[in-house]
C-alpha cells in the first residue's frame, strides 16, 4: 500500500528561499527541459498565489501547481503551473484534489478555471472539470479552457 502523499500548503510571503528554488526548479524542468516550452514563467501571479507542493524522500519537490483569484469578485479561482515530476505514483490526481480543496476552502471560491494541454484534458475531467472553450494554442501547444462548479 501507498503511503498518502503530504502536502505543502503556503503562500508565497510563507515560502522559505529553498522552498522557492525547489518549485521553479521542478517546473523548469517540466515545461523548458521536458516540454520545450519558452514563456514567462515567473508571470507575478506565484506572489499573489497558493502553492500546494510535495517533495520525495530526496526533498525534491515532485508535484506542484499554484491556486489564485482569476475573478475574485466573481468567486472564479484558478489553478495554473501544475506539474509532476515522478509519474505512476498517484502524485497527480492527489495534488489535483488538494489544489481543489484549497480553492474551495481557503479562498471560498464558487468555481475553479484552468488552461489545460489538450492531452490532459481527462486527467482535470476526473475531477469534474469540464471543457469550455474550442482549442487554442498557447505556448506552441494546444490548450482549452475548462471549469469546474463548486
Amino acid at each position: 500500500m501507498k503511503e498518502p502523499l503530504e502536502f505543502t500548503v503556503k503562500h508565497f510571503s510563507e515560502l522559505t528561499p529553498w522552498e522557492l528554488y525547489e518549485i521553479i526548479k521542478t517546473r523548469f524542468e517540466i515545461f523548458v527541459i521536458e516540454q520545450h516550452v519558452i514563456c514567462e514563467d515567473l508571470d507575478d501571479r506565484d506572489k499573489e498565489a497558493i502553492h500546494v507542493f510535495c517533495r520525495n524522500e530526496a526533498g525534491r519537490v515532485t508535484g506542484y501547481l499554484r491556486v489564485f483569484w482569476n475573478d475574485e469578485n466573481a468567486g472564479v479561482a484558478q489553478i495554473g503551473r501544475v506539474v509532476t515530476l515522478e509519474h505512476g505514483r498517484g502524485i497527480g490526481g492527489a495534488l489535483l484534489k488538494k489544489g481543489v480543496e484549497v480553492a474551495e476552502k481557503q479562498l471560498h471560491a464558487r468555481s475553479i478555471y484552468l488552461h489545460s494541454q489538450q492531452y490532459c484534458t481527462g486527467y482535470y475531467a476526473k475531477e469534474g472539470f469540464k471543457i469550455v472553450s474550442d482549442v487554442f494554442i498557447e505556448d506552441e501547444i494546444p490548450h482549452v479552457e475548462m471549469v469546474k462548479q463548486l
